[in-house]
């Protein structure tokens, strides 16, 4: 007779342990499968996310910024240090201890929540059965009450530059590198190209990064794209829009060329590296059996409604597997929702309400609707801007690029979107989230008192524009 639980998870990403530790504080009994073995050779839990992701990139972006800051910026603080160096090795061994202190971390949290954790792959059966397989090749059938789906995605490969995982690499491999190239070339500007590309290029690689389309970060406000663009390219990356790479080969087991089209015509450059960065797609290999019934849409995601349910009974789909954007703070909202609906519970989750990071430096953040899009879904709008130049607290940081841009309706004076390019633009954008999570007009914002000196102080004065309120900052000009 198979072993049941109440729930079965299958993936330990962001969405799915977050789940299984959710289900269990509801008092359910479940299982977490997840087949992630790191380089060690011992299964992780953590997803893409905290093992070859999100976090083990921003401990590498943080070094390198570090870096950057210590050579040419703690100069101006009267700092003087010297000739300044780095250590890739111990960067790296920084970024796996902090990779590491995370898993396992979560491993502890499901022995205190009473989470099982299954070492193997998981495959959804008919009559939600599940069955695992374990890395030994044997296997078992479950049978679960209700079922969560959370395998997450994976790198997309691209025809014309296949990957061989030593010079033409995906994101994963670039977080290993086990020296600077000199020459490096990203194919995608999109978060996870340009968060790679800006790594390589603190620590002196030459970084090429080549674009298909004629727009940098087309989901961008048009002022944060104009103010991270101009950002970049100051601090070096040679960013080529309009590029269609059509051939990658590696030449003599040493180099990388690169054949590609743009404005100009065709093009060929040669690399020492060149990471794929063209995006993620849906992970479902046998993850389910396509006998079930299981719906899938567009992309090859699974579909589901607003509350994650599949088109099978007690069957849930969360994180990179579904709509909506590919974030790992999605995934974990979706999970912990879930959760609360097979125990019983009214959950629902706001996803006009999620915010977007890139941890540039400056970094980029944004919440709601870019000014275009409010346009277009029918509001008429007002905005307000405002410069960290004139930030008294980003000034005295030395750490003054980018501004701060509010979106609302000029009829309703409700907040619509929130955009920041800039000093801890992750931190200060939760700001902007809150208020909109909370209907917020911007008049509320205005009467907020905001600490002095603070970062900000640039969203308050960015809300205050919005009806050319502005303290800091000279008025528009009437028409």
């Amino acid at each position: 007779m198979a072993q049941s639980f109440d729930v079965v998870v299958i993936g330990g990403g962001p969405g799915g342990y977050a789940a299984a530790i959710k289900v269990a504080q509801l008092g359910k009994s479940v299982v977490c499968i997840e087949k992630r073995v790191n380089e060690h050779g011992k299964g992780a839990l953590g997803g893409t996310c905290l093992n070859v992701g999100c976090i083990p990139s921003k401990a590498l972006l943080d070094s390198s910024h570090k870096y950057v800051e210590a050579k040419h910026d703690l100069v101006t603080h009267g700092v003087n240090v010297g000739e300044v160096g780095f250590d890739l090795n111990a960067m790296m061994k920084r970024k796996e201890g902090i990779v590491g202190q995370l898993t396992g971390g979560i491993a502890t949290l499901f022995k205190a929540n009473g989470v099982e954790w299954l070492q193997g792959h998981g495959k959804l059966l008919a009559d939600k059965q599940v069955e695992v397989t374990n890395h030994a090749g044997e296997t078992q059938v479950l049978q679960a009450g209700a079922v969560i789906l959370a395998a997450g995605s994976a790198p997309i490969d691209i025809p014309a530059a296949p990957q061989d995982g030593k010079h033409i690499v995906s994101s994963t491999e670039a977080l290993m590198f086990e020296q600077v190239p000199k020459k490096l070339g990203v194919i995608g500007a999109g978060i996870i190209g340009l968060e790679l590309g800006s790594v390589w290029s603190r620590l002196g690689a030459e970084v090429t990064v080549l674009e298909a389309q004629g727009v940098l970060l087309a989901m961008l406000d048009t002022q944060s794209r104009k103010d991270i663009q101009k950002a970049l390219k100051k601090q070096g990356l040679d960013i080529r829009l309009e590029a269609k790479v059509t051939k990658a080969e590696v030449i003599n087991n040493a180099s990388v060329k690169v054949s590609f089209s743009d404005k100009s015509g065709d093009q060929e450059l040669e690399f020492d590296k060149l990471i794929v960065a063209v995006g993620r797609k849906v992970y479902t290999e046998s993850l389910f059996d396509e006998s079930i019934g299981l719906n899938i849409g567009e992309r090859g995601m699974i579909e589901v409604d607003d509350k994650c349910k599949t088109s099978l009974d007690d069957v849930y789909a969360i994180g990179d597997l579904v709509r909506g954007p590919w974030l790992a703070h999605k995934a974990t909202e979706e999970g912990v929702m879930v959760a609360e609906i097979i125990a019983g519970h009214k959950a629902q989750m706001n996803y006009d309400v999620i915010p977007s990071v890139i941890y540039t430096h400056p970094g980029v953040a944004w919440v709601g609707l870019t000014e275009d899009a409010a346009t277009a879904a029918g509001h008429e709008v007002k905005t307000g801007s405002f410069s960290f130049a004139a930030n008294g607290r980003a000034l005295a940081a030395n750490d003054a690029t980018g501004s701060v841009k509010v979106v609302a309706d000029a009829k309703t004076d409700q907040l619509l979107g929130v955009h920041i390019v800039g000093p801890q633009a992750s931190e200060i954008i939760m700001q902007a989230a809150i208020a909109l999570e909370f209907a917020a007009s911007s008049e509320d914002l205005q009467l907020v008192c905001f600490g002095h000196p603070s970062l900000s102080e640039s969203l308050h004065e960015a809300v205050l524009a919005v009806d050319n309120k502005a303290i800091h900052a000279a008025p528009k000009r009437k028409r």
